[in-house]
């Protein structure tokens, strides 16, 4: 499936989106999930940067270490899970599920986008 041209930038901005609030949840987990601040500071600091990593080492689209799509959408559902499994930590549960959904379906998307394009040798 080919998105139309302006389908396919908006998607591909909502991508960025999704992964930029993917960070800040992480962060924003990570402040709260412990009562001291150093220690938050830390885990604030270090669950968004692990995320960082992963992401630009398996699943970003220059990635350092090419995988197959299966490695890169289980990289991208780990970060995008990790951020839907953080905002119900912190009790926001109607934030939970839409991100989720979110990502689901924008990663779908993009993912059937770049199967067509690479099938017509774009």
């Amino acid at each position: 499936m080919t998105l139309p041209p302006r389908l396919h930038v908006v998607n591909e901005g909502l991508a960025f989106l999704l992964e930029i609030a993917a960070l800040a949840v992480l962060a924003w987990w990570g402040w709260q999930s412990v009562e001291s601040r150093a220690l938050g500071f830390l885990v604030a600091v270090a669950a968004p940067a692990a995320a960082t990593v992963l992401w630009g080492m398996f699943a970003a689209p220059k990635a350092r270490i090419p995988v197959p799509l299966p490695a890169v959408l289980a990289v991208k559902a780990l970060v995008f899970g990790a951020a839907s499994a953080a905002l119900y930590a912190m009790d926001h549960a109607a934030w939970a599920t839409p991100f989720a959904v979110l990502a689901v379906a924008n990663t779908t998307l993009a993912t059937l986008d770049r199967q067509a394009a690479m099938h017509r040798g774009a």
